[in-house]
């Protein structure tokens, strides 16, 4: 279905032309109409699947459309990390370069200075992490007083990371009439309950249960011992076959040990997580994002954010505990109908984790590397 379909106003979908959307995904053909109808929403939806495009495109179609003068934000985008926010701020950006609509991204980690002066200057859309946007509510930098539309994007990481008595802090401070769309990865109760208190008789979407992973990406594990992942990944990333690989590890110390083997055995890796600073975070991301760098170690957290569209290859390095959260690692790749590779290492303590994500996913992994059939699952 193309986007004129929707009644999406045409330099917005001269925009989309641009950078080659021509027809909209499941959520996309969703979402859309129920949002330019002023539905509240209630999304859950993984990675990879046109989430952002689903809420930016009707919210910003409301915005051109409202001839009105504003001085204050109109539709804010509460998300829980500073690369989510700087990736949405870039495709609103793209979606918006034909219309009148300006934009913002505030986060923390930098300097307000430049956040500040653009607010004086007038902003529509503001996209934001809870604790900035919270300092700059108390410092009387922003009004949130003619909040038309309110999105939370990535509502299960936000309140997994205690965002939820900021959530609340700043909901005091936007009109109560209002359009409020909630979007999450994964559904658990605490998350539906808290969206049923912000939410006014919204309309459910379901798509790509967290369940599933796309069809076009080739999963398989290793089973190595923990002493010996190091060196096993190594060996994986020399073979020569290897471009951008994405590795994901399981904690902060284990991505920064991580990155210092592999520079020592002569293979390059930016590294990112919660305690690097926001340029260091940055100038890692484009430097994978641009080719400076081919390998990426990151934890969950940081990771959220991470949009690169032809990613070939995800490694867990750990599994995750959560077996959902393997399917949005995994997800990074394989995006947009694009082939995709996920390669899990997995140590003995780790099978019980292995099971548990082969029950989910509904299939057993491939097993693939030297001497793993004697390490098998079944054994």
């Amino acid at each position: 279905m193309s986007f004129n379909n929707f009644g999406i106003i045409d330099p917005i979908v001269r925009a989309l032309n641009d950078i080659g959307y021509s027809a909209a995904t499941p959520i996309q053909k969703q979402a859309i109409p129920l949002i330019l109808k002023g539905k509240d929403i209630i999304g859950c939806a993984q990675t990879g699947t046109g989430k952002t495009a689903a809420f930016a495109l009707p919210v910003l179609n409301l915005l051109a459309s409202d001839t009105k003068k504003y001085n204050m934000p109109r539709a804010l985008v509460l998300v829980p990390t500073r690369e989510l926010a700087i990736q949405i701020d870039q495709s609103v950006a793209q979606y918006s370069k034909n219309i009148r609509v300006n934009r913002l991204a505030i986060y923390g980690g930098v300097s307000q200075v430049a956040q500040v002066e653009r607010l004086r200057k007038g902003v529509d859309m503001l996209v934001a992490t809870p604790g900035r946007l919270m300092d700059l509510i108390n410092q009387g930098h922003v009004s949130l007083s003619q909040i038309q539309v309110l999105i939370l994007d990535e509502a299960d990481s936000m309140l997994d990371m205690g965002f939820v008595h900021e959530i609340k802090r700043i909901l005091k401070y936007i009109p109560q009439k209002r359009q409020t769309l909630f979007f999450s990865a994964t559904m658990p109760n605490e998350i539906r309950k808290f969206a049923n208190t912000i939410l006014h008789n919204p309309a459910e979407i379901n798509v790509s249960p967290v369940s599933s992973t796309a069809e076009k990406i080739v999963q398989s594990v290793s089973f190595v011992e923990k002493k010996d992942k190091a060196a096993f990944l190594a060996g994986v990333l020399r073979d020569g076959r290897v471009t951008q690989t994405l590795i994901f590890t399981r904690t902060k110390h284990g991505a920064d040990r991580l990155a210092r083997i592999l520079g020592k055995g002569g293979i390059s890796a930016a590294c990112i997580h919660g305690n690097k600073s926001q340029t260091a975070r940055q100038k890692a991301l484009s430097s994978f994002k641009n080719g400076g760098v081919n390998i990426l170690i990151a934890t969950d957290i940081a990771a959220r954010g991470i949009d690169i569209q032809e990613l070939p290859f995800v490694i867990n390095y750990d599994l995750p505990v959560d077996s959902e959260t393997y399917v949005h690692r995994i997800g990074r790749t394989g995006r947009a109908g694009k082939e995709g590779k996920a390669l899990s290492l997995c140590s003995e303590e780790e099978k019980p984790t292995l099971l548990k994500i082969q029950k989910l996913i509904g299939f057993q992994l491939p097993i693939t590397g030297k001497n793993n059939n004697n390490l098998s699952i079944n054994n």
